[in-house]
């Protein structure tokens, strides 16, 4: 379907030739003649299928075509909600936005933790008409009354399975609950499965929308060439080396499970000679935006991840995704192996299975629906990796140190909230012990009376452990 057959303002025309965009994709054939009627949206697609261009052609329309006063100065009032998990895709959403809307009138506002707070909320205060933003942010300054929801007529749910998985359900229905009656707006839900759970959030709070469901025949994107290594623990690094000798590209990304070994295959990288970067959830946003700006420009040849970046990003000619580690979930390997092969371009995901990370690659298997072909590695595709010194080690185990340090002091909060306090993105506020147990602590030393060597007895819980006061002349623990 080409996109001049359906009618839309010549604003949107233009912005979406300056996209480069010609014909739609299914989902976006699917669902814009629905959206342009008015219809409620709900909509599976694979990652990487347009989704985001489709519910922003069909709001800039509605908003053209249905002009409305502008709102007294000094309050936000957004004619256009967006609600996504993460700050990669808020970022990604709101560049989308503004190159689709850049003959628009519309001013587009993102809000996400890890920048300037006080900056983000002085610019919402000022108006805007598209307000792109993760949970926990909307709801701060919502709180604040630095924006209402009042004027919404437009709300999308960008990535809704992902809301769930990363714990931000309970956000996302407060702010639902503010908005206006499901009758009296549009919404759009989109997501890489539609759930039970996912669908409980259409029947509660959209208006009798129309389900699509955009699957093709294989879960992993056609002309995505995939292979995996069975490999050693200790010679999965010189492999490493060795394929990425042997494969050359100018885009490459790692994934890793954690932020610890993302952080450890970028110093071992770099040492070695290739020029890495780690992005990983505890980076701050500024550093975390240069990078992938730099990853995207070509500047800098490869990006080792955790799963921050599986999702909802869309980085292009990215011509290998190779897997450090397996995903511990089967539906991850998907999402990872879709930041290559964009938009009808070839890519190759590789694959290097360890002791540990064989364990999950029948169920990866299963799900994807086929089974991944194995390579063995000659004796010269194992590089000689370049070893730290002594003094790189000490540097690494402090560095490694005091970034543990940092975590265990600030528990990562208020990275998605702007202050302390606030949930970071996929951990849940931690469940207080039982009623009546106190926190678990080191055991009391022997007393005087028994020594060192003496029986040891099992401590009598006072009063205080269960949130009394301590008996009277008792003597402190």
């Amino acid at each position: 379907m080409d996109f001049a057959s359906l009618d839309l303002p010549e604003p949107v025309m233009q912005g979406i030739r300056e996209a480069g965009f010609v014909t739609a994709t299914p989902i976006q054939e699917a669902a814009l003649p629905l959206a342009l009627r008015g219809k409620d949206v709900a909509g599976q697609s694979q990652t990487g299928t347009g989704k985001t261009a489709a519910f922003l052609i069909a709001a800039f329309t509605k908003m053209l075509r249905t002009p409305v006063p502008a709102p007294p100065p000094g309050t936000g009032a957004p004619r256009m909600l967006v609600i996504a998990p993460t700050r990669e895709l808020v970022v990604q959403i709101d560049s989308d936005a503004r190159l689709l809307g850049r003959f628009t009138p519309f001013r587009t506002l993102a809000v996400y933790g890890g920048i300037d707070y006080a900056k983000q909320r002085e610019a919402l205060a000022e108006g805007c008409d598209l307000l792109v933003g993760t949970p926990g942010r909307l709801i701060d300054y919502l709180k604040q009354r630095v924006w209402t929801p009042r004027r919404v007529e437009i709300l999308v749910i960008d990535e809704a399975d992902r809301m769930f998985d990363m714990g931000f359900i309970a956000d996302l229905r407060f702010i639902l609950r503010r908005l206006p009656p499901h009758e009296k707006r549009q919404s759009y839900l989109f997501s890489a499965t539609l759930s039970f759970r996912v669908l409980e959030l259409t029947w509660e709070f959209m208006n009798n929308p129309a389900q699509i469901t955009i699957m093709p025949q294989q879960k992993t994107a056609e002309r995505v060439e995939q292979s995996l290594f069975h490999v050693g623990r200790d010679e999965k690094f010189p492999l490493l080396l060795g394929l990425l000798r042997r494969e050359g590209g100018d885009r490459i990304l790692i994934f890793s499970n954690t932020r610890e070994e993302a952080r450890r295959l970028e110093d071992r990288l770099i040492r070695n000679g290739w020029e890495t970067r780690a992005l990983t959830g505890d980076v701050d946003q500024k550093r975390r935006l240069k990078i992938l700006n730099d990853f995207k420009e070509g500047r800098l040849p490869i990006l080792v991840a955790t799963d921050v970046a599986s999702r909802g990003l869309h980085i292009e000619a990215v011509s290998h995704v190779v897997n450090w580690d397996l995903p511990q979930e089967a539906e991850d390997y998907v999402h990872r192996i879709g930041r290559t092969a964009r938009a009808g371009a070839g890519g190759k995901a590789i694959g290097l299975v360890d002791e540990a990370s064989a364990l999950a690659l029948e169920a990866i298997e299963k799900f994807i629906g086929q089974k991944i072909p194995v390579e063995w590695a000659d004796d010269d595709l194992f590089m000689p990796e370049i070893k730290p010194t002594a003094d790189e080690r000490r540097r690494y185990a402090e560095e490694r140190r005091a970034r543990l340090a940092a975590r265990d002091r600030f528990g990562d909060r208020g990275r998605d909230r702007g202050r302390p306090g606030g949930r970071p993105h996929g951990r849940p506020h931690p469940e207080p012990p039982p009623a009546g147990r106190s926190t678990p602590g080191p055991p009391p030393p022997p007393s005087s009376a028994e020594g060192a060597s003496g029986p040891r007895r099992r401590p009598r819980r006072r009063g205080r452990d269960r949130g009394g006061p301590r008996p009277e002349g008792s003597p402190p623990s």
